[in-house]
């Protein structure tokens, strides 16, 4: 991507403007007037790149699922692993690849907060983001998890074990604040991450070991 084309520069900022706005204050209430003040562009251009604040909307959640899908694409999770403990392994690597992005980059906490917006208020991109994030990947987890374990990809326990090892990571942006004031933390740099990535992993082969058949 040309970061030097104006029309690339624009979209992106309004991307990021809708990221930011629409996970704090819900498309509804975020006006095409904030979006374009935050942006630093005029309201004519929302029109102009995406046909209107839905479009907008709908390009928040498409630069959302292409940012997810490239880390843990990046990270493997396609691969098939024929061994319990290749499986095992390749969860750690996954896992530690999203909490680097969840949870050890600034960045995401818009990203996070829109993703939490949109999944709790059911409607077209909900169906989006479920159908281009959620489903592909939790499904690939789940054949890992199964592949790790013994059981079954589409077995009850396999899907919410899933499910839970996403809520601890997402647990450590959304609550960062908290995190960061419990732990006496000034920040959530690379050492604070590590130290949560330490325990995940450490919860993760836990879960896995109880689930062996």
């Amino acid at each position: 991507m040309q970061t030097d084309d104006p029309k690339t520069t624009t979209r992106g900022a309004l991307i990021d403007a809708g990221l930011h706005l629409f996970g704090r204050q819900g498309y509804e209430g975020t006006s095409t007037r904030e979006l374009a003040e935050r942006a630093g562009t005029n309201i004519a251009s929302i029109n102009y790149h995406f046909g209107g604040k839905g479009g907008l909307r709908s390009a928040c959640a498409t630069s959302v699922a292409d940012r997810i899908s490239a880390v843990l694409d990046t990270a493997g999770i396609m691969q098939v692993q024929t061994t319990p403990q290749a499986a095992e392994t390749q969860i750690e690597h996954l896992v530690s690849a999203f909490i680097d992005l969840v949870v050890g980059s600034p960045q995401a906490r818009d990203m996070v907060a829109f993703m939490l917006r949109e999944i709790t208020e059911p409607g077209e991109i909900s169906q989006q983001v479920y159908e281009t994030v959620v489903e592909p990947r939790h499904s690939a987890l789940c054949a890992l998890w199964a592949a790790a374990t013994g059981r079954t990809p589409e077995d009850d326990a396999v899907k919410l074990s899933v499910f839970a090892l996403i809520g601890q990571v997402v647990y450590f942006r959304i609550a960062s604040d908290f995190v960061m004031r419990r732990m006496s933390w000034d920040q959530i740099g690379p050492a604070q991450t590590g130290e949560i990535k330490h325990i995940v992993i450490a919860n993760l082969r836990d879960a896995i070991e109880r689930q062996r058949l």
